[in-house]
């Protein structure tokens, strides 16, 4: 008999033991949502066995946390039970229905496999099924095939004593009966009220959860996705999923055809099979990032737990929830999606990107700041802006975004005003009010200067600093024909100006040499030729070989042409007489010049 604890005083949640056969009775009746039975399976098959040989032995596996969806009001006026949503327990709960119901789980190239569970009744072992164990009738090569089928215990045990003669039947009978009664074991299922909030569940859940494992807002977007059949939601949670996983492995295109071919039919994957020939990792979304944008580009709004509140009818207004808005909500997430996996849209964003000089993926370290810069340019393109103008505001409101740290910390709350602002004020002036107040004089001689004294070479202002190199097409340091641009994207080394080797030597600790300021893109085989020379050395005899035209130490053969390759790298024209003494002064001229490369940088773009 099922045990109930009430719900707790505060009404968040009840506590109640079910038997397996009704876990997977929900299952199969559709009860359950849980999208990981379609998306790839995380655990080993080794993992399968062992859950198995628990609820044999009798040993608990563990609570499963469940939330009941929402009661819709639906158009005819009737209301709607909503399914329980599986918070915790996917994987436990999809092992359970390829071990005992024989259903295929996802690997993560996304085919379709069976995981065979073996048992041995008289040892009472259980193995992961292969070749040799389907050969040896001592076993039963799948659990499925007793568990789930209408087979009795009494022909099972007469099949098996006829394979192996001598058996010890009570023995046998005695450890099949065990075995069916797998499902009547009981599991502990955590159901939290339909009436919490995304917040409030992802609070308890952390709370519950022993590992303290947080869950995504977009887990449970996808959850609400995933169990909506009657919106299409199995077809645009593949989209969701199969456009990131090509994103990153081009290849998996073909293999969809293969895999899936009933969404290789879709108008889904013909919008995104361009990125069969797409090798560009500037902007690999996940499927988190894919949803946040077509949430913020369509619903004007950046919190995304709102979309779930959205997919499950909210209305923020009544607090009630009905079916129209539900519908609603998926016809505008389906535009999102649709405008997001756009190759023209895709790929004309990353050329935004590329203009700017942000041609390497580690130059922005910022994954919301990359998928708001998408969300602005999908709303700016939707309304129709000019195409110069669009590709400007993105340009500037991306770069002011990395370079004030603009998405860091409570970065959902800074989204969704931005996007209501924009959305109230226009971008222009939006973005006008925002320079005002972030990029003031104050900001570039002094705020900026300070945030590039670092020795984090990911910094962000780092990563602006050399985007702006090369934005200008910027030679490297000392060299006459190769770029910054050439450099960062054929993995060229950063090196310093003054060389780390002599620095040490003359006492200086690790976070004082490896300063941003004394960081230059540089040719390896230059940087070898200078060695450990202080720079009032090794730049007098780069002087000399540009006076005379004989060059050795670098390529550069002209002394303006010197000059011009300091100034572009921001180093002070002092540096033909600097040695040990002048370094920390060096590093804070080098720090205002820098500065004020990057604020010309911005005002260009």
């Amino acid at each position: 008999m099922e045990q109930v604890m009430p719900f707790s005083a505060t009404g968040k949640y009840e506590v109640h033991n079910q038997p397996v056969e009704v876990l997977l009775a929900w299952l199969k009746g559709g009860e359950i949502a849980i999208p990981e039975i379609q998306r790839p399976f995380v655990w080993e098959a080794v993992k399968v066995r062992d859950l198995m040989d628990s609820l044999y032995q009798g040993y608990p596996i563990g609570y499963i946390i469940a939330w009941q969806s929402e009661h819709v009001k639906l158009k005819d006026g009737k209301t709607s039970r909503g399914k329980r949503i599986l918070i915790d327990g996917q994987q436990r709960v999809t092992a359970l229905a390829a071990a005992i119901l024989g259903w295929p789980i996802v690997t993560s190239d996304y085919r379709k496999v069976r995981i065979r569970i073996a048992f041995q009744p008289i040892d009472e072992r259980f193995e992961v099924s292969n070749t040799a164990i389907q050969r040896d009738t001592n076993w039963f090569a799948d659990i499925s095939e007793i568990m789930s089928s209408g087979i009795g215990t009494i022909a099972t045990i007469r099949e098996y004593l006829k394979k192996n003669p001598g058996c010890n039947e009570s023995l046998l009978e005695r450890n099949l009966d065990q075995l069916k009664r797998v499902l009547t074991k009981q599991i502990g299922i955590i159901e939290l009220s339909h009436e919490l909030d995304v917040e409030t569940v992802t609070e308890i859940f952390i709370r519950i959860n022993s590992k303290g494992v947080s869950l995504s807002q977009a887990d449970f977007a996808m959850s609400k996705i995933a169990s909506a059949e009657h919106y299409g939601g199995s077809e645009i949670r593949k989209a969701v999923d199969y456009f990131c996983h090509m994103a990153v492995e081009p290849s998996f295109v073909d293999a969809v055809k293969e895999v899936d071919p009933d969404f290789a039919k879709t108008t889904y994957f013909q919008q995104m099979s361009w990125l069969r020939k797409e090798n560009d990792d500037l902007y690999d979304p996940s499927y988190s990032d894919l949803l946040r944008v077509s949430f913020t580009s369509q619903f004007k709004r950046g919190k995304l737990a709102d979309l779930v509140s959205l997919l499950s009818g909210r209305n923020f207004e009544t607090k009630t929830y009905e079916e129209a808005i539900v519908e609603q909500a998926f016809n505008k997430l389906d535009q999102g999606i649709r405008s997001f996996i756009n190759e023209t849209n895709f790929k004309r964003y990353i050329m935004i990107l590329r203009s700017a000089g942000f041609i390497a993926p580690w130059l922005v370290r910022s994954q919301n700041v990359l998928n708001f810069g998408y969300a602005i340019f999908l709303i700016l393109r939707a309304s129709a802006l000019e195409p110069a103008l669009l590709e400007k505001f993105v340009r500037k409101w991306f770069v002011l975004s990395i370079l004030t740290g603009r998405y860091s910390g409570a970065f959902e709350s800074q989204i969704d005003l931005d996007v209501r602002q924009i959305e109230s004020h226009g971008i222009e002036q939006y973005l006008r009010d925002t320079e005002k107040a972030e990029l003031s004089t104050a900001f570039w001689e002094h705020a900026l200067p300070q945030a590039l004294e670092t020795s984090i070479v990911s910094s962000p202002q780092f990563g602006v600093f050399l985007a702006a190199q090369a934005k200008k097409k910027d030679k490297g340091f000392l060299s006459r024909d190769i770029t910054v641009e050439d450099l960062i994207t054929q993995m060229g080394d950063i090196h310093h100006v003054f060389p780390k080797s002599y620095l040490k030597k003359q006492g200086l600790q690790k976070g004082r040499y490896n300063q941003i300021a004394n960081y230059v893109y540089m040719q390896t085989e230059i940087n070898i030729r200078i060695g450990d020379k202080p720079p009032n050395h090794y730049l007098s005899q780069v002087r000399k070989q540009a006076a005379s035209g004989k060059v050795h130490l670098s390529g550069i053969d002209t002394e303006a042409e010197l000059i011009e390759n300091l100034r572009c790298h921001c180093i002070p024209e002092s540096i033909f007489d600097m040695d040990i003494e002048c370094y920390e002064s060096f590093l804070d001229s080098r720090r205002k010049l820098m500065a004020t490369k990057i604020s010309d940088y911005y005002r260009i773009l």
